[in-house]
């Protein structure tokens, strides 16, 4: 496997207890880089940390959802290190139903996590990059961003808020030696397919012309290329991961 020069950066990664999160930290510390996990689940961060088993690692119990403990968190960490990297991962797919039957505080939930948690971390993540005139972020959005999935138009939507806040973001920090980029995967066999019914997994599967579900191992090499210096032009971007699903 490729392993990307990330020494001596010290990367962030919402979300980061399991699926796409866990496998990205594994990749980042296989490249040298210092990997902070972030998840609301303790007892998922644990065995996560044990399975890991390295001193690179570290963790927090963090609400992406609650402004103040993100930025308590970041605070800390900032005081012992630099934060050179931001993975925006944490999310949520909430259950299947169409609009006008979405409970309203599930819905909110959705936007609050996938939405306004990217929202959170970019807001006290950035002016520490600025401080140091470096930095990559990755907001992990998703084909439903791009696309709208029926039946999911709380997680569509949030997805959809995710990539506009990309977009607006790296055309901010665009002077600086900060890039902000999006990635739009379609369905991977990760833990979040478990919160959608059977039906709902089959139809997304039915529209990747490539016939199958992403590989973590292939979401992970354009998370670690983005993520490091190679990456020094590209910002206020989106890169489609969707098995040719999206072509825009």
């Amino acid at each position: 496997m490729h392993k990307f020069d990330l020494k001596n950066k010290t990367a962030i990664i919402t979300g980061g207890a399991q699926g796409f999160g866990l496998d990205i930290a594994k990749r980042f510390l296989n490249s040298g880089a210092k990997a902070i996990i972030w998840d609301i689940d303790e007892k998922e961060l644990i065995k996560a940390s044990k399975e890991i088993n390295n001193p690179n690692l570290k963790y927090n119990v963090v609400d992406v959802s609650n402004f103040n403990e993100v930025n308590k968190t970041v605070d800390q960490i900032a005081k012992s290190s630099n934060i050179d990297i931001l993975i925006n991962n944490a999310g949520i797919t909430g259950s299947t139903s169409t609009l006008w039957d979405y409970d309203v505080d599930e819905w909110n939930k959705i936007i609050e996590i996938n939405l306004m948690g990217t929202f959170n971390c970019c807001k006290t993540v950035v002016p520490y990059m600025i401080k140091n005139n470096y930095g990559r972020i990755v907001n992990v959005a998703s084909v439903a961003g791009k696309d709208g999935n029926a039946n999911a138009s709380a997680y569509s939507s949030a997805k959809a808020g995710a990539i506009g806040l990309t977009k607006s973001l790296g055309k901010e920090l665009a002077d600086k030696n900060i890039a902000v980029n999006a990635v739009t995967p379609a369905g991977a066999k990760t833990r979040i397919l478990d919160q959608m019914s059977k039906e709902h997994v089959a139809r997304m599967l039915s529209k990747v012309p490539r016939g199958r579900f992403l590989e973590i191992e292939e979401f992970t090499s354009l998370i670690c290329w983005l993520s490091s210096e190679e990456n020094s032009f590209s910002t206020a971007a989106v890169f489609d991961i969707s098995g040719g699903r999206s072509t825009y």
